[in-house]
């Protein structure tokens, strides 16, 4: 698939003072002249600030990382979880391999087809929502699932994700994580091994628990969030050839 630049291109782009140091950060991990290292990282900081990779995006992180602009664009095409144009404030990701294919992934498009719009990549409702099929995700247990911003909504009939779509569009978030019961990857029949007490799940995986919490599934990253500190010790190695 060729992966192109959006035609339309905001003006410039500059990290939230929060996510600039965060940034910084991330470079001070690698030794000198291995700051290219950085590039994926940065990249998605930038998006989760945006929301999609522009081409002032890729001009700013080739600067800070001293590499041809061109270095930083063969990235940001070449991996599928960089989008390249706008998307929409609930950006749904629908996973499309084997398992979830199985159990009925083509039904979760049909349902994006209709209460959202019938393409892809494409942003509709006055841009509330966009969506596209994805590579395996990663929770073939949960299969069907999607995920939407930061979080997964597992174990989906289409009922259950016409719903979720429906709550997004009122303003609302849904609860994340399964959404059968189940507490996580677990057999449907129940746990026989590794048993969690009841009274120790609190109705809600660790994972469903935090976005709960938070509420913000989607939210851009914006600099009220904590910055991670980096910090990077250089140590001679010992003996070797």
């Amino acid at each position: 698939m060729l992966r192109r630049l959006h035609h339309e291109q905001p003006e410039s782009f500059a990290f939230t003072q929060a996510n600039l140091e965060w940034a910084e950060g991330q470079i001070a991990k690698y030794p000198e002249g291995r700051q290219a290292s950085a590039v994926i990282p940065l990249l998605w900081r930038a998006q989760e600030q945006e929301g999609w990779i522009s081409r002032p995006i890729i001009e700013v992180v080739a600067d800070m990382l001293g590499l041809a602009q061109i270095r930083v664009l063969e990235v940001a095409s070449f991996y599928f979880m960089f989008q390249l144009a706008p998307v929409g404030r609930y950006h749904i990701q629908v996973c499309g391999t084997l398992s979830c294919m199985l159990c009925g992934a083509e039904d979760l498009v049909a349902v994006c087809k209709d209460k959202i719009g019938p393409e892809a990549h494409k942003v509709y409702r006055d841009g509330l929502f966009s969506w596209e099929e994805v590579e395996c995700l990663g929770a073939c247990s949960n299969a069907p699932m999607v995920q939407i911003g930061k979080d997964f909504y597992e174990d989906l009939t289409t009922e259950r994700f016409a719903e979720i779509l429906d709550a997004f569009a009122n303003g609302e978030v849904p609860t994340p994580g399964p959404q059968n019961g189940r507490y996580g990857p677990e057999p449907k029949s129940g746990l026989t091994s590794l048993i969690i007490p009841e009274d120790e799940r609190n109705g809600l995986n660790a994972s469903a628990q935090l976005a709960v919490a938070l509420g913000e599934t989607v939210a851009r990253i914006d600099g009220t969030q904590p910055v991670a500190s980096a910090q990077v010790i250089n140590t001679p190695r010992s003996g070797g050839n």
